[in-house]
């Protein structure tokens, strides 16, 4: 059972936010490079000045920090294998709280 602490842990970081959001969007799996790009997006802006390493700093932090501890909880499933990661079946107080940081948040505004 998902305790309320453990959704506001989850919630706590701005970059496990975005993939939060994100992945709350989707139907079934989501490819890590796909969810890089998103957050990355999110995270610069479109006025992004030419190539740097940011895309791979964000794609170690999320592997290393982000998706395994977001797949602490049971209704997300991180395959590393796989370079893949779901949100799936998620608790009706969690739909609630990731609804509502997303609307105060606005990441693709």
């Amino acid at each position: 059972m998902v305790t309320l602490g453990s959704i506001f842990e989850l919630l706590k970081d701005e970059r496990r936010r975005y993939v939060l959001y994100y992945l709350y969007e989707q139907q079934g799996p989501v490819r890590i490079d796909e969810l890089v790009e998103k957050i990355e997006e999110w995270e610069d802006g479109p006025e992004r000045d030419g190539p740097d390493d940011r895309y791979e700093r964000i794609a170690v932090d999320l592997k290393h920090t982000h998706l395994p501890k977001s797949a602490e909880v049971e209704f997300i499933q991180y395959h590393p294998d796989e370079g893949t990661v779901q949100i799936q079946g998620t608790p009706p107080k969690f739909d609630v709280l990731v609804t509502i940081a997303r609307l105060i948040e606005e990441p693709d505004e």
